[in-house]
């Protein structure tokens, strides 16, 4: 057959076949439509309650999102998109500190946050706030306290605090600011391995922060770090790639973004990086998430980190904000991000008519049964990296875990256990000024944090209480450090009874470079 024929005949057969596509989609749409007026029609004419017009289409609407069964895709009314950018983009001043009701004294400063109004006006830890300007402030609810002295920046308050051992209110005058948490609160050393946790999030200076961190314990001493992203939510992307190019090469990919109808997107290193050869070790939990499943992933498949604990939570979806008439909004889910090696971040979830969102791969276990129903990817060294959503360990390693009988205890003082803690809120208060840094918890706390629980109304069987004691200790050791010594302090002990860093400890003595790392690991995977 001559060529040009043929030609002709696959054309004739192609342009019916996509005409007839056109034609479907053209029925669905105006079948689709059809239903739509009618079932309208139907509940504004006969459904048994009268319902406006108006309030119909916006329940059809939003209906319409909910059958989308994404989690994070929203319809907002006016008010709830007024609240929405309020939370997301609103100012407000305050003085930088983090308050908490301490049963019998009123609420206590539980810890003050550098370069702050607070700080700078020599606020510490452990003092009680008596009075605000000249309202009296003993006997208000912590959330009373903390909306009197929020307010506009620049404008004063006066707030009066009560200090173990200074005998009359102390009474300070300071001019609320924007406050800034700190992303990196303070860093670690544990001999030469240093330790930078990353806990609240990335913020707009996290990266900046990091930087000064790794240069801060390098200086001290450092040869190796431990970068902790464990219960981290996430946030500013950008922050994120710049956290990743403080590690890898220049011009390796760090993530790409793939949506609908929009072009790919790919974000790489740029510049030099601080440390792209330090002995490396992240740590993630089921709570890691978004920003920070981006940069343990991007630091696994180039082989730059070790990344010990739990499969991360797998929060791996790029919203976008659309205005509609009316003054309501749709905030719809519009692409996926994805690590270097072509890894979807997002882990899949799959509906329940209860209105649950469950994991299809339940896969916070290490089992090589479940390991296997995910998809295997290599990294750039030829290592196997799972793929399946969320950010899957190079060592399982699970958290600390309460004994039967300190589970037993905690069960006893589920019901009450607000009163617990601030029973023992009460008592590190007590201790402040009384002990040093390598305190233990004695026999005679226990005994006391036990009497005065009964005084508080919180009766526990004594035999249950000795039997799990470990629950009590472990409780009232952090509250008097971080009460008498700082956050920081009270991290340290944590951390010596925490597996998932003391695992990473553990390789990082035992390995000098970041392939004895990942040599380690393998050993370790293969022991039974």
């Amino acid at each position: 057959m001559h060529r040009r024929l043929r030609t002709a005949i696959v054309a004739a057969v192609i342009v019916p076949l996509v005409a007839g596509g056109f034609v479907l989609q053209e029925r669905e749409s105006r079948d689709g439509a059809r239903l739509f007026d009618q079932v309208i029609s139907l509940v504004s004419q006969r459904f048994v309650d009268t319902v406006g017009v108006g309030p119909l289409y916006e329940k059809a609407a939003r209906g319409l999102i909910e059958e989308l069964q994404d989690p994070y895709s929203e319809l907002y009314t006016p008010k709830q998109l007024a609240q929405f950018q309020q939370n997301t983009g609103g100012r407000y001043g305050g003085l930088g500190m983090q308050i908490e009701p301490v049963q019998g004294r009123g609420i206590s400063i539980m810890k003050v946050f550098p370069n702050t109004p607070a700080q700078k006006a020599g606020v510490q830890a452990g003092d009680i706030i008596v009075q605000i300007d000249t309202v009296n402030a003993l006997g208000m609810s912590s959330q009373e306290v903390s909306d009197i002295l929020k307010g506009e920046p620049g404008t004063r308050v006066t707030v009066s605090f009560g200090r173990p051992g200074v005998p009359t209110p102390m009474k300070m005058e300071l001019t609320r600011a924007i406050i800034h948490i700190p992303a990196v609160p303070y860093t670690l050393e544990f001999g030469n391995v240093g330790y930078i946790p990353l806990l609240d999030g990335f913020n707009e200076t996290s990266g900046e922060e990091v930087a000064k961190a790794v240069t801060a314990v390098q200086n001290a001493g450092a040869r190796s770090l431990v970068i902790d992203l464990r219960d981290n939510p996430g946030g500013y992307l950008e922050q994120a790639l710049a956290i990743s190019n403080l590690f890898l090469h220049p011009g390796q990919e760090i993530l790409s973004v793939r949506g609908r109808g929009q072009p790919d997107q790919s974000f790489a290193t740029r510049g030099r990086p601080l440390a792209p050869d330090i002995p490396l070790v992240v740590l993630v939990n089921g709570r890691s998430a978004s920003a920070s499943e981006i940069v343990a992933g991007a630091l696994q498949d180039h082989d730059r980190a070790l990344i010990i604990g739990e499969t991360s939570f797998g929060k791996g979806l790029v919203q976008s904000l659309f205005p509609l008439d009316g003054g309501y909004a749709v905030k719809l889910t519009t692409a996926k991000w994805y690590t270097p090696v072509g890894r979807s971040i997002q882990k899949e979830r799959k509906l329940l008519p209860d209105g649950r969102f469950v994991e299809v791969y339940p896969d916070s276990l290490p089992a090589d049964s479940l390991k296997k129903l995910r998809p295997e990817y290599k990294s750039d060294a030829g290592r196997v990296v799972y793929g399946g959503g969320a950010i899957t360990p190079d060592l399982h390693v699970a958290p600390d875990t309460f004994t039967t009988a300190e589970q037993e205890l905690a069960k006893t003082l589920a019901p009450k256990i607000q009163d617990f803690f601030t029973v023992v809120a009460a008592f590190a208060y007590d201790q402040k000024g009384k002990v040093q840094p390598d305190f233990t918890v004695t026999q005679a706390w226990r005994d006391e944090i036990y009497d005065r629980l009964a005084k508080n109304g919180v009766t526990v069987d004594r035999a249950v209480y000795d039997s799990g004691i470990g629950f009590v200790d472990l409780w009232v050791a952090r509250r008097v450090a971080e009460t008498s010594f700082g956050a920081s302090e009270s991290r340290r002990r944590e951390l010596e009874r925490d597996p998932q860093f003391q695992k990473a400890l553990e390789v990082l003595r035992k390995g000098s470079t970041q392939k004895d790392l990942f040599a380690l690991a393998s050993i370790e995977r293969s022991q039974p």
